[in-house]
Protein backbone atom coordinates (compact mmCIF):
# COMPACT_ATOMS: atom_id res chain seq x y z
CA UNK A 1 0.00 0.00 0.00
CA UNK A 2 1.54 3.72 -1.03
CA UNK A 3 1.93 6.06 1.24
CA UNK A 4 -1.02 8.09 0.23
CA UNK A 5 -2.97 5.27 0.88
CA UNK A 6 -1.60 4.62 4.48
CA UNK A 7 -2.67 8.39 5.41
CA UNK A 8 -5.73 7.42 3.70
CA UNK A 9 -6.59 4.35 5.62
CA UNK A 10 -5.74 6.50 8.86
CA UNK A 11 -8.01 9.16 7.83
CA UNK A 12 -10.59 6.69 6.93
CA UNK A 13 -10.36 5.14 10.61
CA UNK A 14 -11.02 7.76 12.24
CA UNK A 15 -13.96 8.89 9.78
CA UNK A 16 -15.48 5.41 11.03
CA UNK A 17 -14.77 5.33 14.17
CA UNK A 18 -16.61 8.93 14.41
CA UNK A 19 -19.48 7.98 12.21
CA UNK A 20 -19.88 4.93 14.43
CA UNK A 21 -19.37 6.92 17.51
CA UNK A 22 -22.51 9.23 16.32
CA UNK A 23 -24.35 6.26 15.47
CA UNK A 24 -24.35 4.58 18.67
CA UNK A 25 -24.88 7.68 20.35
CA UNK A 26 -28.43 8.30 18.68
CA UNK A 27 -29.10 4.84 19.26
CA UNK A 28 -29.12 4.79 22.82
CA UNK A 29 -31.20 7.99 22.95
CA UNK A 30 -33.50 7.10 20.40
CA UNK A 31 -36.39 4.35 19.90
CA UNK A 32 -35.90 1.99 17.23
CA UNK A 33 -38.21 3.52 13.72
CA UNK A 34 -38.11 6.58 11.80
CA UNK A 35 -36.10 8.46 14.53
CA UNK A 36 -33.55 6.49 15.05
CA UNK A 37 -33.24 6.24 10.78
CA UNK A 38 -33.10 9.70 10.62
CA UNK A 39 -30.36 10.25 12.80
CA UNK A 40 -28.42 7.71 10.89
CA UNK A 41 -28.84 9.50 7.95
CA UNK A 42 -25.65 11.37 7.73
CA UNK A 43 -23.71 8.24 8.59
CA UNK A 44 -25.54 6.13 6.12
CA UNK A 45 -24.37 9.23 3.33
CA UNK A 46 -21.22 9.54 4.12
CA UNK A 47 -19.84 5.56 4.46
CA UNK A 48 -20.27 4.78 0.81
CA UNK A 49 -17.46 7.88 0.17
CA UNK A 50 -15.03 6.54 2.66
CA UNK A 51 -13.54 3.95 0.38
CA UNK A 52 -12.99 6.72 -2.29
CA UNK A 53 -9.89 7.74 -0.54
CA UNK A 54 -7.74 5.08 -2.00
CA UNK A 55 -6.58 5.18 -4.88
CA UNK A 56 -5.24 1.51 -4.93
CA UNK A 57 -8.01 -0.88 -6.30
CA UNK A 58 -7.77 -3.55 -3.29
CA UNK A 59 -8.22 -1.42 -0.56
CA UNK A 60 -10.86 0.68 -2.23
CA UNK A 61 -12.69 -2.06 -3.20
CA UNK A 62 -12.35 -4.13 0.43
CA UNK A 63 -12.95 -0.81 2.34
CA UNK A 64 -16.52 -0.40 -0.15
CA UNK A 65 -17.86 -3.86 1.10
CA UNK A 66 -16.53 -3.08 4.49
CA UNK A 67 -18.14 0.35 4.49
CA UNK A 68 -20.66 0.84 1.72
CA UNK A 69 -22.32 -2.90 2.22
CA UNK A 70 -22.08 -4.49 5.62
CA UNK A 71 -21.92 -1.64 7.79
CA UNK A 72 -24.68 0.04 5.76
CA UNK A 73 -27.09 -2.47 6.43
CA UNK A 74 -26.12 -3.71 9.57
CA UNK A 75 -26.74 0.10 11.06
CA UNK A 76 -30.42 -0.31 8.86
CA UNK A 77 -30.98 -2.98 10.94
CA UNK A 78 -30.09 -1.12 14.38
CA UNK A 79 -32.64 1.17 12.79
CA UNK A 80 -35.14 -0.85 13.40
CA UNK A 81 -34.23 -2.42 16.47
CA UNK A 82 -32.71 -5.68 14.96
CA UNK A 83 -29.57 -7.21 14.10
CA UNK A 84 -25.62 -7.66 15.59
CA UNK A 85 -25.49 -4.18 16.65
CA UNK A 86 -26.51 -2.61 20.20
CA UNK A 87 -25.97 0.04 21.05
CA UNK A 88 -24.67 -0.74 24.90
CA UNK A 89 -21.93 -2.49 23.18
CA UNK A 90 -17.99 -0.68 23.93
CA UNK A 91 -17.38 1.87 21.52
CA UNK A 92 -14.57 -0.56 19.56
CA UNK A 93 -16.99 -3.69 19.63
CA UNK A 94 -19.61 -1.62 18.46
CA UNK A 95 -17.12 -0.47 15.21
CA UNK A 96 -15.80 -3.87 14.64
CA UNK A 97 -18.99 -5.58 14.60
CA UNK A 98 -20.37 -3.35 12.19
CA UNK A 99 -17.28 -2.57 9.86
CA UNK A 100 -16.51 -6.82 9.81
CA UNK A 101 -18.21 -10.46 9.30
CA UNK A 102 -17.27 -10.59 13.21
CA UNK A 103 -19.81 -10.93 16.27
CA UNK A 104 -20.53 -11.17 20.06
CA UNK A 105 -18.14 -14.13 21.30
CA UNK A 106 -20.95 -16.60 22.44
CA UNK A 107 -19.38 -18.13 25.76
CA UNK A 108 -21.50 -21.49 25.55
CA UNK A 109 -19.50 -22.15 22.03
CA UNK A 110 -16.01 -23.31 21.35
CA UNK A 111 -14.83 -20.94 18.21
CA UNK A 112 -11.47 -22.25 18.37
CA UNK A 113 -12.59 -23.82 14.87
CA UNK A 114 -14.62 -20.95 13.15
CA UNK A 115 -12.22 -19.27 10.44
CA UNK A 116 -9.63 -20.62 8.39
CA UNK A 117 -7.02 -22.93 10.15
CA UNK A 118 -3.36 -22.19 9.00
CA UNK A 119 -3.05 -24.87 7.06
CA UNK A 120 -5.66 -24.36 4.58
CA UNK A 121 -5.22 -20.73 4.85
CA UNK A 122 -1.55 -21.27 3.74
CA UNK A 123 -2.43 -23.50 0.73
CA UNK A 124 -5.51 -20.70 -0.16
CA UNK A 125 -2.72 -18.46 -0.47
CA UNK A 126 -0.32 -20.69 -2.55
CA UNK A 127 -2.98 -21.26 -4.98
CA UNK A 128 -3.82 -17.66 -5.07
CA UNK A 129 0.12 -16.82 -6.08
CA UNK A 130 0.16 -19.64 -8.55
CA UNK A 131 -2.77 -18.20 -10.18
CA UNK A 132 -1.07 -14.74 -10.44
CA UNK A 133 1.82 -16.33 -11.38
CA UNK A 134 0.13 -18.00 -14.32
CA UNK A 135 -1.25 -14.39 -15.26
CA UNK A 136 2.31 -13.48 -17.15
CA UNK A 137 0.58 -16.23 -20.09
CA UNK A 138 -2.75 -14.48 -20.02
CA UNK A 139 -2.02 -13.03 -23.52
CA UNK A 140 -1.86 -16.75 -25.05
CA UNK A 141 -4.71 -18.23 -22.97
CA UNK A 142 -7.50 -19.31 -24.21
CA UNK A 143 -10.25 -16.23 -23.13
CA UNK A 144 -12.58 -19.43 -21.05
CA UNK A 145 -9.36 -20.55 -19.66
CA UNK A 146 -8.94 -17.17 -18.44
CA UNK A 147 -12.05 -16.41 -17.04
CA UNK A 148 -11.86 -19.57 -14.89
CA UNK A 149 -8.81 -18.43 -13.23
CA UNK A 150 -10.62 -14.91 -12.30
CA UNK A 151 -13.05 -16.79 -10.97
CA UNK A 152 -10.54 -19.13 -9.03
CA UNK A 153 -8.96 -15.80 -8.31
CA UNK A 154 -12.31 -14.18 -6.74
CA UNK A 155 -13.55 -16.91 -4.94
CA UNK A 156 -9.33 -17.44 -3.27
CA UNK A 157 -8.86 -13.53 -2.90
CA UNK A 158 -12.44 -13.35 -0.87
CA UNK A 159 -12.00 -16.26 1.62
CA UNK A 160 -8.79 -15.11 2.61
CA UNK A 161 -9.24 -11.06 2.81
CA UNK A 162 -12.65 -11.84 4.80
CA UNK A 163 -10.82 -14.63 6.77
CA UNK A 164 -7.93 -12.54 7.49
CA UNK A 165 -9.70 -9.45 8.32
CA UNK A 166 -11.98 -11.26 10.64
CA UNK A 167 -9.64 -13.29 12.49
CA UNK A 168 -7.40 -10.16 13.14
CA UNK A 169 -10.45 -8.57 14.61
CA UNK A 170 -10.82 -11.25 17.02
CA UNK A 171 -7.48 -11.68 17.94
CA UNK A 172 -7.51 -8.39 19.54
CA UNK A 173 -10.50 -7.64 20.70
CA UNK A 174 -12.05 -11.14 21.33
CA UNK A 175 -14.70 -11.77 18.94
CA UNK A 176 -16.22 -14.93 17.27
CA UNK A 177 -15.78 -15.25 13.39
CA UNK A 178 -19.00 -15.32 11.43
CA UNK A 179 -18.86 -17.59 8.86
CA UNK A 180 -17.61 -16.59 5.61
CA UNK A 181 -17.62 -19.78 3.07
CA UNK A 182 -18.46 -23.25 3.13
CA UNK A 183 -17.31 -25.04 0.26
CA UNK A 184 -19.10 -23.52 -2.26
CA UNK A 185 -17.56 -26.32 -4.82
CA UNK A 186 -19.77 -28.69 -3.27
CA UNK A 187 -23.11 -26.87 -3.79
CA UNK A 188 -26.03 -28.91 -4.31
CA UNK A 189 -27.86 -26.59 -6.36
CA UNK A 190 -28.31 -22.43 -6.57
CA UNK A 191 -30.19 -21.83 -3.32
CA UNK A 192 -27.41 -24.03 -1.69
CA UNK A 193 -24.73 -21.67 -2.81
CA UNK A 194 -25.85 -18.18 -3.13
CA UNK A 195 -27.76 -19.16 0.19
CA UNK A 196 -25.41 -21.04 2.34
CA UNK A 197 -22.24 -21.60 1.31
CA UNK A 198 -20.77 -18.47 -0.86
CA UNK A 199 -19.93 -15.34 0.89
CA UNK A 200 -22.26 -15.71 3.98
CA UNK A 201 -21.81 -12.09 4.88
CA UNK A 202 -23.91 -11.03 2.65
CA UNK A 203 -26.92 -13.18 2.82
CA UNK A 204 -27.06 -13.11 6.62
CA UNK A 205 -27.39 -8.91 6.26
CA UNK A 206 -29.57 -9.14 3.17
CA UNK A 207 -32.58 -11.74 4.74
CA UNK A 208 -33.41 -9.48 7.68
CA UNK A 209 -33.45 -6.58 5.46
CA UNK A 210 -34.51 -7.63 2.53
CA UNK A 211 -35.64 -10.77 2.19
CA UNK A 212 -37.83 -11.50 5.47
CA UNK A 213 -40.31 -7.68 5.25
CA UNK A 214 -40.87 -8.55 1.51
CA UNK A 215 -41.85 -12.03 2.50
CA UNK A 216 -43.91 -10.67 5.28
CA UNK A 217 -45.31 -8.14 3.04
CA UNK A 218 -46.37 -10.60 0.25
CA UNK A 219 -47.43 -13.68 2.38
CA UNK A 220 -45.91 -16.48 3.76
CA UNK A 221 -46.88 -19.21 0.82
CA UNK A 222 -45.06 -19.80 -2.21
CA UNK A 223 -45.36 -16.30 -4.02
CA UNK A 224 -43.86 -14.74 -0.86
CA UNK A 225 -40.98 -17.08 -0.26
CA UNK A 226 -40.18 -16.24 -4.48
CA UNK A 227 -40.90 -12.55 -4.06
CA UNK A 228 -38.08 -12.18 -0.78
CA UNK A 229 -35.61 -14.65 -2.70
CA UNK A 230 -35.79 -12.17 -6.06
CA UNK A 231 -35.72 -9.07 -4.01
CA UNK A 232 -32.93 -9.81 -2.15
CA UNK A 233 -31.06 -11.11 -5.10
CA UNK A 234 -31.99 -7.71 -7.08
CA UNK A 235 -30.55 -5.73 -4.05
CA UNK A 236 -27.57 -7.77 -4.19
CA UNK A 237 -27.07 -6.78 -8.04
CA UNK A 238 -27.80 -3.14 -6.61
CA UNK A 239 -24.84 -3.19 -4.79
CA UNK A 240 -22.50 -5.07 -6.91
CA UNK A 241 -22.97 -2.29 -9.19
CA UNK A 242 -21.66 -0.02 -6.58
CA UNK A 243 -19.09 -2.09 -5.86
CA UNK A 244 -17.57 -2.48 -9.63
CA UNK A 245 -18.15 1.20 -9.07
CA UNK A 246 -15.16 1.52 -6.62
CA UNK A 247 -13.43 -1.63 -8.81
CA UNK A 248 -13.34 0.57 -11.78
CA UNK A 249 -14.08 3.89 -11.04
CA UNK A 250 -16.83 3.77 -14.20
CA UNK A 251 -20.74 4.03 -14.08
CA UNK A 252 -22.58 1.27 -13.09
CA UNK A 253 -23.73 -0.78 -16.54
CA UNK A 254 -26.42 -2.66 -15.41
CA UNK A 255 -24.77 -6.28 -16.14
CA UNK A 256 -24.22 -7.18 -12.35
CA UNK A 257 -27.94 -6.40 -11.56
CA UNK A 258 -28.88 -8.73 -14.52
CA UNK A 259 -26.58 -11.47 -13.46
CA UNK A 260 -27.70 -11.93 -9.89
CA UNK A 261 -31.38 -10.95 -10.97
CA UNK A 262 -31.10 -13.50 -13.56
CA UNK A 263 -29.12 -16.08 -10.93
CA UNK A 264 -32.30 -15.07 -8.38
CA UNK A 265 -34.95 -16.03 -10.93
CA UNK A 266 -33.18 -19.59 -12.02
CA UNK A 267 -33.27 -20.59 -7.72
CA UNK A 268 -36.68 -19.70 -7.99
CA UNK A 269 -37.23 -21.70 -10.67
CA UNK A 270 -35.56 -24.68 -9.37
CA UNK A 271 -37.46 -24.24 -6.19
CA UNK A 272 -40.22 -24.69 -7.51
CA UNK A 273 -39.00 -28.23 -9.61
CA UNK A 274 -37.66 -29.03 -6.31
CA UNK A 275 -40.77 -29.17 -4.49
CA UNK A 276 -42.44 -30.70 -7.26
CA UNK A 277 -43.56 -34.38 -5.61
CA UNK A 278 -42.05 -37.42 -8.18
CA UNK A 279 -39.78 -35.15 -10.54
CA UNK A 280 -36.77 -36.28 -11.14
CA UNK A 281 -33.74 -35.05 -9.58
CA UNK A 282 -30.24 -35.53 -11.13
CA UNK A 283 -27.66 -37.37 -9.08
CA UNK A 284 -25.97 -34.88 -6.40
CA UNK A 285 -22.19 -34.86 -8.54
CA UNK A 286 -24.44 -33.98 -12.01
CA UNK A 287 -26.30 -31.23 -9.98
CA UNK A 288 -22.82 -30.04 -8.26
CA UNK A 289 -21.64 -29.66 -11.69
CA UNK A 290 -24.61 -28.19 -13.20
CA UNK A 291 -24.91 -25.28 -10.27
CA UNK A 292 -21.13 -24.43 -11.08
CA UNK A 293 -21.71 -24.38 -14.62
CA UNK A 294 -24.64 -22.22 -14.11
CA UNK A 295 -22.95 -19.64 -11.75
CA UNK A 296 -19.74 -19.44 -13.83
CA UNK A 297 -21.24 -19.36 -17.26
CA UNK A 298 -23.78 -16.34 -16.45
CA UNK A 299 -20.46 -14.86 -14.51
CA UNK A 300 -18.78 -15.43 -18.05
CA UNK A 301 -21.87 -13.58 -19.46
CA UNK A 302 -22.66 -10.67 -16.76
CA UNK A 303 -20.24 -10.42 -14.22
CA UNK A 304 -16.94 -9.97 -15.60
CA UNK A 305 -17.06 -7.99 -18.96
CA UNK A 306 -18.25 -4.64 -16.36
CA UNK A 307 -14.63 -5.24 -15.05
CA UNK A 308 -12.47 -6.63 -18.11
CA UNK A 309 -14.10 -3.99 -20.18
CA UNK A 310 -12.59 -1.48 -18.07
CA UNK A 311 -9.20 -3.23 -17.61
CA UNK A 312 -9.84 -3.39 -14.21
CA UNK A 313 -8.38 -6.77 -14.26
CA UNK A 314 -4.94 -5.54 -15.90
CA UNK A 315 -5.34 -3.40 -12.21
CA UNK A 316 -5.86 -6.11 -9.70
CA UNK A 317 -3.71 -8.41 -11.74
CA UNK A 318 -0.68 -5.77 -11.19
CA UNK A 319 -1.18 -5.20 -8.08
CA UNK A 320 -1.66 -8.65 -7.09
CA UNK A 321 1.75 -9.37 -8.36
CA UNK A 322 3.08 -6.61 -6.61
CA UNK A 323 2.08 -8.41 -3.27
CA UNK A 324 3.02 -11.35 -4.33
CA UNK A 325 6.79 -10.03 -5.39
CA UNK A 326 6.73 -8.22 -1.90
CA UNK A 327 5.88 -11.26 -0.25
CA UNK A 328 8.63 -13.48 -1.45
CA UNK A 329 11.12 -10.84 -1.12
CA UNK A 330 10.45 -10.64 2.08
CA UNK A 331 10.84 -14.59 2.62
CA UNK A 332 13.99 -14.43 0.91
CA UNK A 333 14.84 -11.42 3.13
CA UNK A 334 14.40 -13.32 6.28
CA UNK A 335 15.72 -16.71 5.31
CA UNK A 336 19.25 -14.96 4.45
CA UNK A 337 19.43 -13.22 7.63
CA UNK A 338 18.50 -16.14 9.48
CA UNK A 339 20.93 -17.70 7.81
CA UNK A 340 23.73 -15.44 8.91
CA UNK A 341 22.32 -15.26 12.04
CA UNK A 342 22.75 -19.01 12.23
CA UNK A 343 26.46 -18.71 10.72
CA UNK A 344 27.57 -16.21 13.16
CA UNK A 345 27.22 -18.83 15.85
Amino acid sequence: MAGGDLRSLVAVCAAVTAAMWYARFAARRLRPGLPRLAAFVPVLAVLPFLPLAFRALHPRAISGFFLAWLAEFKLLLLASGQGPLDPSLPLPAFVAIATFPVRQRDPTKNAAGSGLGPVTSAVMAALLAAIVSLYRYKERMNPYALLVLYSLHVYLALELVLACAAAAVRAVMGMDLEPQFDRPYLSAHLRDFWGRRWNLSVPAVLRPCVSRPVRARVGEGAAGVAAGVLAAFFVSGVMHELMFYYITLRPPTGEATAFFTLNGALAVAEGWWAAREGWPRPPRPVATALTLALVMSTGFWLFFPPITRAGADKVVIAESEAVVAFVRDTGIWAAASVHSALSLL
